[in-house]
Formats: structure tokens, sequence, C-alpha cells
């Protein structure tokens, strides 16, 4: 647990040194999330840790309630996840910056001591059924890295490879099955995933006898996986039966 919380912290430290010298504009630049501005980005990343930490701490549901996510609409299919998250950041929206930078800094530190202090196999309630500890912490590694390189472009800074973005690289290799069963598809069997960093090592996830293997640069796929670069303009190799449908449908995210 140790080792995903550092990195999770380390990834908080990327994004703040970008956000703490930002001009006032800046914050209102348009982000690569469609609709929204830097700011409602920290915005989104600051609720979504909110309702961590309360899952975390035994009560989602007031965490849900303040962070303005509305889980009853999401639960029942009145909305999905992209429109519960864009109603929340619509309903909170306005905060100056240092305000927002704060609200969202005080909350990341807090999801690193809340969830570096449990049991990595603990299950933790989420938006749509439980996660151990562990897998809570990446995905909130995931989705901060994946925010972060929504907003770098438009303040004028490039995203670094780093290599904790072999967290991401795994949960998305793991949660290929789900994202198959989430789009109503079946696995022919499993998948390898092969992949290279910049100083040239090889990051390989694999289960026994693998029919379908992807291969490629590790920032790459880890954009694929957070649906930033459509797979099939990635320049990710896939060989076997379920190769197209894994570069569609790879992702860490709900």
């Amino acid at each position: 647990m140790q080792q995903i919380t550092t990195d999770l912290a380390a990834q908080h430290a990327e994004l703040r040194a970008v956000l703490t010298d930002l001009r006032p504009e800046q914050w209102d630049a348009p982000s690569r999330c469609p609709g929204w501005s830097v700011a409602d980005v920290v915005l989104h990343l600051a609720q979504a840790d909110e309702v961590a930490v309360a899952s975390a701490r035994g009560n989602i549901d007031a965490g849900a309630r303040a962070a303005g996510w509305d889980l009853d609409a999401l639960h029942s299919g009145r909305h999905s996840m992209d429109a519960l998250a864009d109603l929340a950041v619509q309903s909170q929206r306005g905060a100056a910056p240092d305000a927002l930078l704060a609200r969202w800094s005080d909350v990341a530190d807090a999801v690193v001591e809340t969830l570096g202090a449990m049991d990595p196999k603990e299950q933790v309630p989420w938006v749509v059924g439980t996660l151990p500890a562990r897998t809570l912490a990446t995905t909130r590694l995931a989705e901060c890295w994946i925010h972060t390189g929504d907003i770098a472009p438009a303040v004028g800074v490039e995203q670094p490879f780093s290599e904790r973005m072999w967290h991401i690289a795994r949960l998305a290799w793991r949660t290929i099955p789900y994202a198959f069963s989430q789009a109503g598809q079946e696995l022919t069997g499993p998948v390898a995933v092969v992949l290279t960093t910049p100083e040239g090592r090889t990051w390989t996830f694999a289960d026994p006898d693998p029919v379908t293997t992807v291969t490629g640069d590790a920032m790459t796929f880890c954009q694929v996986a957070a649906r930033r670069i459509p797979g099939d303009e990635s320049g990710l190799t896939a060989t076997g039966p379920d190769a197209e449908a894994v570069l569609d449908l790879v992702r860490t995210f709900a």
C-alpha cells in the first residue's frame, strides 16, 4: 500500500506544481475535457477525492452529497457517470482559484493519508460496487494523471513520462474483462500487454496462455486507456482474436 500511496502523492505533487503559479486567466482556459475549464477539472478532482475519502471513512453517501454527486440518479440509470460529474461541477463552480486549489490540495493529502492507513485488501464502496483500498488508490492515481494531462496543454506545460504510470497500465490491463462486460462483449481468452518505456524498459502484464497481445509505447497505452487517444489511431500493435476490441474498449475508469 505504501508504494501506491507514495506514487499517488507524487502525482498530486506534479499537478500541484502546474497549478500553483497559474495566472487567473489560465484557470479559465479550456481544458481537453469538452465544456470544462482548467478550474472545472480541478473542481472535479476535488469532488471525486472528497467522495473517496468519505467512502474510506465509512460514509460515501454524505461525501457524495457534499460533493454534489447524485448517486441515486446514477444507480437508477437517470444519469451516466459523465452526466453526474458534469452536473456536480456545474453546481459548485465559481470559487476563486486560491480557494479551489486549497480545496483540492487538502483533500488530495487526505486521500493519501486515509487510504495509506488501510489494509490494501479492505473493500471500500465506490460509485458502482466496492473496490479494494489499493485499487481505489490506483484509480485515484489514474484519474489525477489523466486530468493533469487534460490541464497541461491549456497552460503550456508538457506532461512528462513517469514510472508511476506502471500502476495505470496495470489497472487498464486488469480491467479489460470488466470493459468487455460493460460493452456487452465477451473475451475470447486472456490478453497480454507488453509496453516499452522511453528509457527502453519493458513492462509486461499477462495471464498464462494469452490469445491476444497488445504491444507499444507505455504512455500511449495509458492515454488510450484514458480515452484520450483512439486505439486505432494510437500506433499500438494488437494481434489475436480480440485485438481490435481491446484497443477500442480498454479503460481505467467506469
